[in-house]
């Protein structure tokens, strides 16, 4: 979700459950030590309950990143280990590492042993495929899932899918290899000391829900940011037991505009924080409409909430003209 789920992403989300685990976008290992800490890592603690996900494949460097970060509030910090992107293909991360699960094993102990410096230690775990390319899932997945559980993981999502790098692009390996829960089922079974978590696949709260039934977790990824109203709005009431309403939508995209008009002060433009908006109304009348006006006017000088509020009117008259 890399460019997806920065700050103002999660904020935003965050307005419809004060529950559900959030991520920020994949970082690198190599950025935060080569560049601003600071800027990389910042956030409001609004967001919490929040997770770091690193990626990386040098123990070394990855520690040297768990150390940078493990004073922010982030209750875990995540190996990515799924990623079929171009970008962490040439930087021998993300999904290409399911072929080194020692090396994995190697560099999760040192994020362990970096994590544990801290007043509140963040829990260091790992996001993973299947397999990639030409490997036999059945053999891949529980030897990669033995290996860091050796080194102290006790936490893993797992998206059902091999990555095909070789010939698929990042969006087809997203959709085109075979899911496979039942393989996924059977590895969590044989290892009910592990937290292991589902992901690939799942479009609907209803279908999280289902999952969890089976599983220990279910991680939502793009289905959740192109409608947060539909999966985020009532997970709180049904997945956690919480007893609070379903937030509204318009009353979910009110909330944000504090946070818009500091933004706006500090020299942030509209649409950097607009664009995560987009899917609020998501199947609702008048949704083209929202998504219309904000896409439009977003960008522009000068834009502010008055724009918001302008798209409201399309989506919710009653409401925006209260």
């Amino acid at each position: 979700m890399m460019e997806w789920t920065d700050r103002h992403c999660r904020l935003f989300h965050r307005q419809f459950s004060s529950k559900a685990l959030l991520y920020t976008e994949m970082l690198t290992a190599n950025a935060l030590i080569h560049g601003d800490p600071e800027r990389w890592l910042k956030h409001s603690p609004a967001e919490y309950p929040l997770a770091l996900q690193l990626g990386g494949s040098e123990p070394e460097k990855l520690a040297e990143a768990v150390r940078l970060a493990r004073d922010f509030g982030f209750v875990e910090i995540n190996l990515n280990c799924g990623c079929p992107s171009d970008r962490v293909q040439n930087g021998a991360f993300g999904a290409c590492l399911m072929r080194q699960p020692a090396l994995v094993a190697d560099c999760v102990a040192a994020m362990i042993e970096a994590a544990a410096g801290a007043e509140a230690p963040p829990e260091i775990t790992v996001k993973c495929r299947i397999g990639v390319d030409d490997q036999d899932p059945k053999a891949v997945l529980p030897d990669f899932i033995d290996h860091i559980a050796r080194a102290g993981v006790r936490r893993v999502a797992v998206h059902a899918r091999m990555a095909w790098l070789q010939g698929l692009s990042p969006k087809d390996n997203r959709t085109i290899p075979p899911l496979d829960y039942d393989l996924v089922r059977r590895v969590r079974a044989d290892r009910p000391d592990l937290h292991i978590s589902l992901n690939g696949g799942i479009a609907t709260l209803d279908e999280a829900v289902l999952h969890l039934e089976q599983f220990d977790g279910a991680m939502i990824g793009r289905a959740a940011y192109h409608d947060p109203t539909g999966i985020l709005a009532a997970a709180d009431r049904r997945v956690f037991g919480v007893d609070r309403v379903d937030m509204d939508p318009v009353d979910a995209v009110r909330a944000m505009y504090p946070h818009i008009e500091n933004e706006l002060m500090a020299g942030t433009r509209l649409h950097q924080i607009a664009r995560h908006l987009l899917g609020a109304f998501s199947g609702r009348p008048g949704a083209r409409r929202w998504r219309r006006i904000i896409s439009d006017g977003a960008h522009l000088p000068g834009a502010g909430v008055e724009l918001i509020e302008e798209a409201l009117m399309a989506v919710a008259p009653d409401a925006a003209a209260a």
